[in-house]
């Protein structure tokens, strides 16, 4: 939990006298959205909303009535169509400004041609450094896979046989394993209960095998490594020259204590012209059938506008909120006038630092059981496969699939 959920106790009943017309219900499972929702009441006194936090709201719109509004990470499914309304009508003249979106993001909300939900937030990849290390870097804003290969290997020790400094390994981080399989195209996506692209997985998964061997002699000792000496954190261990990259998403990066940000330079990861955006965005949607339909929109016309989210992260500067999270909502706004030119007021690391927006990225429709499927499936899966030379030598994903069906059914 990144704040205290009893903020919502004020805010979900401090309302509950007022007229319930003039009074907008938000579900969400981000607990700093209360505290929005009462900048948003104090800033005018015609509506009001009450924030409720719930772990996963879409599952409790079969058990109660349903909300106005719904903000949310991993809301968009096969069945979003479904649960939401179209949100077409609200792009216009003194409605929403299109133009401030970042146009890949705001398309990854639609489905059928319909935008179906708003995104809120994001973040993307990235590798960071040490800040003496970043004259090495060929790219102001991105890295590349073959740039960080090439210089892990040259920053490579060993000593007796066993590797006393490495460059950076695949095998350090599972995300970034997941990562790289959709840059490749795997494009896991909502099947029965899962479809991905077998032929583009198994590229990348022999991209990563190879990476492995040719540059950190085997995956053995990278494993060997990482156990000797990952019981500090990564951004320790930059400091420390015992490695020289770690791969980290921007909601951590933000995190980090400022002693180790002075520290530190990073570069967003960029392959084959693509940065991946994250795939727990956080997305907004107002469900059929609300109650409040005027107030929900006031509060969705308000909360998409640049002045009002740099008025939330004045707020949050002010109340030390972004102390325990980052940006809005824990990431990057998808207004492009706020990221590129407030969050840099708040986040000095970030000037000049954003890259072209032509580059993001986004997954496909993801099962809304993916969190388990990635658990049980699928990260077990690309574990076990980029450490073997061949294929046929990994159990396969269809087959953990099967168990895992034959076992919870």
């Amino acid at each position: 939990m990144r704040f205290y959920k009893i903020c919502f106790l004020l805010s979900a009943f401090v309302f509950a006298s007022c007229n319930i017309y003039r009074t907008a219900q938000i579900w969400t499972d981000q607990p700093e959205f209360a505290l929005y929702g009462e900048l948003f009441n104090a800033s005018q006194n015609k509506y009001k909303v009450a924030v409720k936090y719930y772990d996963f709201p879409v599952t409790e719109l079969k058990k109660q009535n349903r909300p106005d509004i719904i903000v949310a990470s991993r809301i968009k499914n096969k069945n979003t169509s479904s649960h939401f309304k179209s949100l077409n009508g609200m792009f216009g003249t003194k409605k929403l400004a299109r133009n401030f979106f970042y146009p890949k993001i705001l398309f990854s909300g639609r489905i059928d041609r319909s935008q179906y939900l708003l995104p809120v937030s994001f973040n993307i990849p990235a590798f960071i450094f040490a800040k003496s290390k970043g004259a090495a870097m060929s790219n102001q804003f991105t890295a590349d896979f073959d740039e960080i290969k090439k210089l892990s290997k040259e920053y490579n020790a060993i000593n007796r046989g066993v590797y006393t400094r490495m460059g950076f390994s695949p095998l350090w981080n599972g995300n970034f394993l997941l990562s790289t399989a959709q840059l490749f195209g795997a494009s896991f996506k909502d099947g029965d209960p899962l479809e991905w692209d077998g032929a583009a997985l198994e590229k990348a998964m022999v991209y990563i095998n190879k990476w492995t061997n040719e540059i950190n002699s085997n995956p053995q000792a990278e494993d060997d490594f990482n156990f000797r000496y990952f019981f500090e954190p990564p951004e320790k261990l930059i400091q420390s020259g015992r490695i020289l990259f770690s791969y980290m998403e921007s909601e951590d990066l933000f995190m980090l204590s400022e002693e180790s940000k002075n520290l530190l330079d990073f570069r967003w990861v960029m392959e084959q012209g693509k940065i991946m955006v994250s795939e727990d965005m956080v997305y907004l949607g107002m469900p059929k059938r609300v109650r409040s339909k005027k107030a929900a929109k006031e509060f969705i016309f308000w909360f998409f506008t640049v002045e009002n989210q740099r008025r939330i992260l004045d707020y949050s500067k002010a109340n030390r909120i972004n102390e325990n999270i980052f940006g809005i909502c824990g990431g990057f706004s998808v207004l492009s006038p706020v990221t590129e030119q407030i969050y840099p007021l708040f986040y000095p690391e970030l000037s000049g630092k954003m890259p072209p927006q032509e580059h993001y990225a986004s997954t496909s429709i993801l099962p809304p059981n993916w969190l388990v499927l990635k658990e049980r499936i699928v990260m077990p899966y690309l574990n076990e496969r980029v450490r073997l030379d061949r294929q046929n030598e990994a159990y396969p994903m269809e087959r953990r699939i099967a168990d895992w069906i034959r076992m919870n059914h």
